[in-house]
Parts: C-alpha cells; structure tokens; sequence
C-alpha cells in the first residue's frame, strides 16, 4: 500500500511545481510585453515636439478613515498626458516663451487636447450666444481683457463664460487654454493669428477657447442701459469728500435723471471698483484711504438708500451736505486682489483651517486668498474644487507653499501635526443643511423635498451631529495655538474679522486689499440662499439630540476664553 500512496504523493508535487512554473512564466512573459509596449510609447514620443507630463508629484498616502464622513487621501497619482502626436503639435505658437507657458501650464493644469479632432479649425460653425471677435494676444506683457477671471478646467463653455462676464457687468468674455475665462471691457492687446486659437473648451465640442497666451475673445449679448443685472454690487457707505479730490477721479459723468444704476453701469464700462454718486454727478474711481472704514459718514447725510434693489432702483434725495457722497463697490475686481500665488519661500509651521463639513470651508478660503493674495492647501484633494480655480488642491498638504491648510479631521494625531490653527464654527443647524445639500447635489446645488424627507435625512443628523461637537471639542483640547472665528459673525463684520485671520497668519495686507476682497466677497463658488426646502427638516426628537452638543461647545469656548457661540445657535 505504501508504494502506490509515494508514487501519487510524487505525481502531486510534480504538478504542483509545473503549475508553479507556468505561473511564474506567465507573469514574466506579461511584464516583457508590458516593458516592450511602454518602450514603443516612448519612442513614438520622442517624435513628438512635446514630451509627456506628469501631475505634480508628491509623498504617496495611504487610505484612511476619520469615523464619520470617509474621505480617501490617496491623491497622488501620476498620470502621463500625452499630447496629439506630431500634426497635434504644428498648431502651437513657436515662440520658445510660449513654449515654456505650454510646459508650465500642462504641468499646472494637467490639460492637453486628446485628440487632434479636439482642434479647431473654423470659427464660423462654433455655436454660441454673443459675437465671436476674434483671436488677441493675452500675455504678461499684452493683456487682451483685464477683468475678472473664472476657472473651470473641466467643464469650460464659451456660453458659461459669457454668462459669468455679463452677470459680472463686462462687455467682453474671452477663453484660454480650454478652461480659463477672463471678462473685460476693452480688448488692449493686438491679434493674433486665428490658428493660435486653435482649443476647443473642456465643456463643448465645436467653440473655440484660446490657446497658449491667447483669447478666443466674445463680445457679450447686448442689453438695454439700464437693464443690466450685476452680481458682486455693495454699497460702501457714505463719505464726505474734499472738492479738490473729486478733480483728482479718472472719470466724470453728469446727467440731469441720473440713477445709482446708470452711475454704477458707467464705472463698470471703465474697469473702475468704485462709484462714488451725488445726484447729478457721477465720478468713478480706484480704492483708496479715502474711503477708509474710519471715513465713512452718518448714513443719513447721504439721504438715499444704502440697499440697492435693481428690479425697482430709485434715485436718492440730494444730500443735505454737498461733499457727502454715495459709494458702491461695482462688479470690477481690483487688480490688487485678482492674481494669486504660492508662498514664495516655504513655511515650516503648518496652520489649519479647520471646520466642521459645512461650515463655510470653502468660502473662508476664498476669502483668505483674495486678502493674502496666496493658494490655500488641502488635507484632501477635491478634484471640483481644483477645477474650479482652487489651485492649492494638488499641492501636498505637507509642502509649506500654502498660507494655512483645510481640514475636517478631529483626532488627537491629525491634530497635533499641525503648529496653529483657524477654528471655523457655524450653527450646526445650517451645517448639517450644507453638508446634506453637498452629499445631494454638489457644492453648489440643493437637495430636494423629497431627499429632506428620506429616510437619509434622519440617519444622516443622527451620525453626523455628534460628529459637529466632537470636532470643536477635539480642537479646543489639542489644538497648539488657535483662533476661533464664528461664521455668522464673519458674515456680519467681514473686514473686521479678516483683519483678525491675516494677523494670526501674520501676514501684512492694506486697508486697500480688504476692501478689494470685500468687493468680490461671494466670488463663483458659494452657494446661494434660495431653494430651501418647503418646511423645516429637523424634529423635535433632532433638535432634542442638538441642542446638548451646542450647550457643550459654548461651556467648552467659555473656559478656554473664546469669544462664546452666537445667541441665535440657542438663546440663553
């Protein structure tokens, strides 16, 4: 009996070693034809003019959780873009200083045609709503328009530019690169010529959308004087002016009827952030110390109202004093505060920006970066936000080329790698809506009455609302150096509390800069106020499971010595 068991213990490790065998010979032969492949692409490369990027490459991280609210880290892949071979190639300017703005902008942005039938080759069948201009050199030294700018790298369309350019009070819309939007009102750079214009935009086929440090420029659909709606419109206050500094305003205008909105659509037409009304006057000008927070004047001396309502305008009384003045922030975003950098020397201390997921992240960083004039980094990556012009999304958290870092992270560890940080606290109430409204329908869309009302909604609060006052509770215990700054209170006193946030990151700005950032306040990524649902989502059993959580984190500010939550969170 032993004879016949050795032979067949034998015949299965025989075959057991075969299969071993084979295994290990199939994987050799697929990494051989993998290698080969690779080489093939590399050497059709090398025949192209332009050789492939990779995305900006940093430490790998591993996936992890935080309880509540997964978020993956693992970001950093590298990814090759390959360009549209040798014909792709012939259409890009040859100058070697607009070869270089390709090379640093495929490294930025990660974007390149994928196909040569992404070119374009004849304006005249692109669809789109207002008048194709033409093609106009947009450079550091030739700036085709000099407005505002909207980013949306995958998603760009010649319409939604236009749309932007116009709701901001432009004339003129004009896309590079595929993805970039800048508004203006006069073009004041020479053309160029219109196979420099040769992309297509990320969001539509057939439009053509700029090239290298070109502008596929639009003039805007025309509406009537006195029609045009503007966003990102403020009255600055009243002011009582010098005669002698009036004469010193670039532009003048005077008319018998004239009306805060005409006044305001004639500082718009000349790229100027201020305009500065008295019936029949109007001058219109730059921000200046003149118009100091220290400056302003009894609202009353104006006579006029301080809220502008563009369906119904109506012209103010005269002032009682001739040297008192109206002012209005127009939709023209001062140039002091448009261009944006990285730290131009890295920082060895990591600051947080932390809240809670709805709070207002996003929109304080906005903020942040139109007063310091720097990117602000991100613990995650979120690929939206990056698109839409946040270019500190793809920056390592870690690197130091960031003015402070957006966090939502709550543990002990997490913590404790940062050296300060800004603590973001909103009503929990309004919070859980946002982040809810974000898990539905996007940072910038709203969830529905019947999503309120799944069963989602309830399980939701429930994880999440402990999650709200464990997060503030974890910061005020193991956070190194913090300051603690309310939303509602950022909403209420916006220059007063950035002044706060840029000494903490020590950071020096003018009066000037915060009140350019004033200007742009609500820039394209903040959502808005409407579209709430028809009743009110919380219970009494939610409000009950709330409310506790708020009277911990009050006790909790109260004897670290922070300003206190705000009463309307819960009155005492």
């Amino acid at each position: 009996m032993a004879a016949p068991f050795c032979r067949l213990h034998c015949l299965l490790k025989r075959a057991h070693m075969l299969l071993l065998c084979l295994g290990i010979a199939y994987l050799m032969a697929g990494s051989i034809l993998l290698l080969q492949r690779s080489s093939v692409r590399v050497a059709q490369q090398n025949l192209a003019s332009l050789p492939p990027l990779f995305s900006l490459a940093a430490p790998p991280t591993a996936l992890r959780t935080a309880g509540l609210g997964v978020r993956a880290r693992s970001r950093w892949a590298v990814q090759p873009v390959y360009g549209g071979g040798a014909k792709a190639a012939r259409h890009w300017p040859s100058s070697q200083s607009l070869g270089v703005q390709h090379l640093h902008r495929r490294w930025f942005h990660n974007l390149l045609p994928e196909s040569p039938e992404q070119k374009v080759s004849l304006h005249k069948n692109s669809k789109h709503k207002g008048t194709y201009m033409g093609c106009f050199l947009h450079n550091a030294t030739d700036r085709a328009l000099g407005g505002t700018m909207l980013y949306d790298l995958r998603k760009m369309t010649s319409s939604l530019c236009q749309d932007t350019c116009s709701e901001s009070g432009y004339q003129f819309a004009g896309l590079e690169y595929g993805a970039e939007c800048h508004c203006g009102n006069r073009i004041s750079s020479p053309r160029a010529p219109e196979e420099d214009c040769s992309l297509v935009c990320r969001g539509e086929r057939g439009s053509p959308c700029g090239g290298v440090g070109r502008l596929s420029v639009y003039k805007v659909e025309e509406q009537l004087p006195g029609h045009r709606k503007f966003k990102n419109v403020h009255y600055r206050g009243c002011f009582k002016l010098p005669k002698n500094t009036l004469t010193t305003f670039p532009i003048f205008s005077s008319q018998p009827n004239l009306t805060t909105q005409a006044c305001i659509e004639t500082c718009t037409d000349k790229e100027l952030p201020l305009a500065v009304f008295k019936k029949p006057h109007c001058f219109c000008t730059w921000t200046s110390s003149l118009f100091s927070l220290n400056q302003q004047s009894d609202s009353q001396q104006c006579a006029g109202n301080t809220a502008l309502n563009y369906s119904s305008i109506s012209t103010p009384a005269a002032p009682t004093e001739h040297e008192h003045y109206q002012v209005y922030h127009t939709p023209v975003l001062d140039s002091r505060c448009k261009e944006r950098m990285f730290l131009p020397q890295r920082s060895s201390s990591l600051v947080a920006l932390s809240s809670f997921p709805g709070a207002g992240n996003t929109w304080v960083r906005h903020l942040i970066e139109l007063v310091t004039g720097y990117y602000t980094g991100s613990f995650y990556f979120d690929g939206t936000l990056y698109n839409r012009g946040f270019k500190g999304e793809k920056d390592y958290w870690k690197s130091g080329r960031s003015i402070c870092v957006k966090t939502h992270e709550s543990g002990q560890k997490e913590i404790e790698m940062f050296d300060s940080a800004i603590l973001l606290i909103r009503n929990p109430y309004r919070s859980l809506m946002a982040e809810f409204n974000r898990k539905c329908a996007g940072h910038l869309g709203h969830a529905t009455d019947a999503q309120w009302k799944s069963k989602e909604w309830p399980e939701f609060v429930s994880s999440y609302a402990p999650w709200w006052a464990s997060h503030a509770l974890s910061w005020l215990k193991f956070g190194r150096r913090l300051l603690v700054v309310h939303y509602e209170e950022l909403q209420r006193s916006l220059l007063s509390q950035l002044h706060l946030i840029t000494t903490f990151l020590n950071v020096s700005t003018t009066e000037e800069r915060l009140l350019c950032a004033q200007t742009n306040q609500d820039g394209h990524f903040k959502r808005s106020g409407g579209q709430r649902p028809s009743f009110d989502p919380f219970t009494t059993e939610m409000r009950d499971l709330i409310d506790p959580f708020i009277r911990s984190v009050d006790e909790a500010l109260q004897s670290r010595n922070f300003s206190r939550l705000p009463q309307e969170y819960l009155p005492r």
